[in-house]
C-alpha cells in the first residue's frame, strides 16, 4: 500500500451563477479558490498537482448546495497555509461571520483582535485566497456602501452574493 502523497494540490472548477468558480485541494483541506483559471492559483501555491476528484467531491457539492441556496455553512475544511500573522488573524475571524450577515471593516477590525486598522482590512479582503467560503463578501463598508470586491464581476458579484445570501433586497435589476 502506498503512503499518501503529501504537499499536493487537486483542482475543481465549478459552474457557478458568478462565473466558473475555481477550487484548489489539499490533503489538509480547501487552501484556495476564485475566478480564473486554476493555472494561476497552481504557480500561487507551488504544490504538485495531482487528479484527485473524491479529494475535491465535498467542497464542490457544498459549494452546489450553497448556490442553490441549500447550504448556509461550509464544513469544508481549510488549509490556512498561505496565512499568517494578521492576516490569519483576520481572515479566520472573517471564516466565522454568518450566512445572510455583514460586518464592517472597522468590526472585522475589532472581532480579529489583529490591531490592523479598518482600512487595512480592505486589502486582507483583497487578497483573500478563499473567497466564498471564507466570506470576504460579507464586508462591506460603513454608512451601508458595499466597498469593494476583487473577485468575478467586482462589487456586481459581491452584490448578487450579499443579495442571494439574503442580507441585501433584490434590485428590480435582479427580478
Amino acid at each position: 500500500m502506498m503512503a499518501p502523497q503529501t504537499d499536493s494540490v487537486a483542482f475543481a472548477d465549478v459552474p457557478t451563477p458568478v462565473g466558473t468558480f475555481v477550487l484548489a485541494v489539499t490533503e489538509v483541506g480547501l487552501v484556495a479558490s476564485g475566478w480564473g483559471s486554476h493555472a494561476r492559483l497552481a504557480d500561487r501555491l507551488g504544490l504538485a498537482e495531482v487528479h484527485d476528484s473524491d479529494r475535491t467531491a465535498s467542497v464542490v457539492a457544498e459549494l452546489n448546495r450553497y448556490f442553490a441556496g441549500e447550504l448556509k455553512e461550509f464544513a469544508t475544511p481549510v488549509d490556512w497555509r498561505l496565512m499568517s500573522g494578521a492576516r490569519l488573524q483576520v481572515l479566520q475571524a472573517l471564516h466565522k461571520v454568518p450566512y445572510g450577515t455583514a460586518v464592517t471593516y472597522g468590526e472585522l477590525a475589532e472581532r480579529s483582535g489583529s490591531k490592523v486598522p479598518a482600512r487595512g482590512i480592505g486589502s486582507i479582503m483583497g487578497s483573500n485566497p478563499i473567497p466564498i467560503v471564507v466570506p470576504c463578501h460579507r464586508v462591506i463598508a460603513a454608512g451601508n456602501g458595499l466597498g469593494g470586491f476583487s473577485g468575478g464581476e467586482g462589487v456586481e458579484t459581491k452584490r448578487w452574493l450579499l443579495t442571494h445570501e439574503g442580507y441585501l433586497q433584490p434590485t428590480l435589476l435582479d427580478l
